[in-house]
C-alpha cells in the first residue's frame, strides 16, 4: 500500500500542493495536518506510523514534512526501515533500506534539512 503524508506548519498555511503530489502519486491513503514540525505530537503522523507496514511506502514532498532535524529524520527512517518500509521523497527520491541508500540518505539528508533552515 502506498501511504501519503502533508503537513504545514500552521493553520493558515495551505496543504493543497502537498496534496495534489501525493495524489498524483496515486497514493492510496493520505494523511495530512496542520501542525508545527517542532512538535513531536502530532497525531496523524503517529497514526500513519502505527498502520504503515512491511511492503508499504511512505510518500512525502519533502523531508521536512516529518523530519525537522536530522536526529529526528533519521530516527523515524530507522523505525520505517526496521518495519520493511519504503520511503519516497518526492524532491529527494526513493530511500531504501539497502547499504547505498542509507549511505546516500545520511549524506543528503542534512542538506535537505538545511535548506529549509
Amino acid at each position: 500500500m502506498k501511504y501519503g503524508y502533508a503537513r504545514v506548519s500552521t493553520r493558515q498555511q495551505d496543504l493543497e500542493g502537498q496534496l495534489f503530489q501525493l495524489k498524483q502519486e496515486k497514493c492510496d491513503k493520505i494523511y495530512s495536518e496542520k501542525i508545527t514540525g517542532t512538535n513531536s505530537d502530532r497525531p496523524a503522523f503517529q497514526e500513519l506510523l502505527a498502520e504503515i507496514n512491511a511492503g508499504d511506502t511512505l510518500v512525502v514532498t519533502k523531508l521536512d514534512r516529518f523530519a525537522r532535524s536530522t536526529q529526528d529524520a533519521l530516527k523515524t527512517i530507522k523505525f520505517l526501515f526496521e518495519k520493511g518500509v519504503r520511503i519516497n521523497v518526492l524532491n529527494l527520491g526513493i530511500i531504501e533500506n539497502t547499504s547505498t541508500g542509507r549511505l546516500i540518505f545520511t549524506i543528503l539528508m542534512p542538506l535537505q534539512i538545511l535548506s529549509v533552515i
